[in-house]
């Protein structure tokens, strides 16, 4: 397939960010299916933004779903098929790509949209809500530009005066919220939420709240939810699932087996069949 600078123009070198596709089904076909790059974002809108996101595909002969399991965070999707601002998904979820198509995204910081809401996160947990629903013309008017504009840089350029405009301000507790879920996404050993309490020097019951006010969702769900992206990537790489249960805080392999069936769609062993078929 064709690269992304064959697909759209390139994105600046200098704000590309490398990563790997955490989350995603079995990415290793998907993107033999599609292109995605990230960019990162400018530095007036940083605090808020973690990075943005696009995924090109072109002339599919065949329908393909890509299933997401999804990250503690807040993300605008900007597509032909639908634009919206989604909150915290506490399953997973999926899209088909038909013939050629562009989707934009806005991955916000783990606390970085409590700013361009007003509010708690939670009030969005589990729901989409369209751009223009919620903030009103002007956001139907950034839909319609984006849309319009061809040059993948160029769109996520409007998009960054747009949420620049709402005139956003700098949340420390926003920041240290950030510091937390990355905390707990980077250091496999954090297991529990009463470890996570204590490095952040709060009660329990005040992280519980502090999660729910700006990440949208408790940091017991935030904790697993970064062990299952893990435990993908290792049953890739063919590690043991019980030596995996026992690194990951699961009580046994039967309880890692669950979790991941229920998030994934599949049981670990199915998984590991998948993707080292890709």
């Amino acid at each position: 397939m064709s690269s992304m600078a064959a697909m759209v123009p390139r994105l600046s070198e200098a704000r590309l960010v490398e990563t790997r596709q955490r989350g995603w089904v079995n990415p290793y076909a998907g993107l033999k299916a599609f292109d995605y790059a990230r960019q990162a974002p400018s530095p007036e809108i940083s605090a808020y933004v973690g990075h943005f996101w696009v995924v090109t595909w072109t002339d599919l002969a065949e329908p393909y779903e890509q299933r997401i399991v999804s990250h503690p965070t807040v993300n605008m999707t900007i597509t032909r098929d639908f634009h919206q601002i989604a909150g915290v998904i506490r399953g997973g979820f999926s899209y088909t790509m038909r013939a050629s198509g562009r989707v934009i995204g806005t991955r916000f910081r783990p606390g970085g949209f409590r700013p361009f809401l007003g509010g708690p996160v939670s009030q969005l947990t589990g729901r989409f809500v369209e751009i223009g629903d919620m903030y009103g013309r002007a956001g139907a008017t950034l839909v319609e530009q984006v849309l319009a504009e061809a040059d993948a840089p160029a769109a996520i350029a409007l998009i960054e005066r747009f949420l620049l405009s709402l005139g956003p301000e700098r949340d420390p507790v926003a920041e240290e919220v950030a510091a937390l879920v990355a905390m707990a996404e980077d250091d496999v050993s954090v297991t529990r939420v009463d470890e996570l309490a204590a490095r952040s020097g709060r009660s329990v019951r005040s992280l519980q709240r502090l999660f729910r006010d700006y990440v949208g969702i408790g940091p017991k769900w935030v904790i697993r939810r970064f062990r299952l992206h893990e435990a993908a990537e290792r049953i890739h790489q063919g590690l043991d699932l019980a030596t995996l249960a026992a690194e990951l805080g699961y009580t046994d392999q039967a309880h890692l087996t669950r979790d991941f069936t229920a998030a994934v769609g599949m049981p670990p062993a199915a998984y590991a069949r998948l993707s080292s078929q890709s």
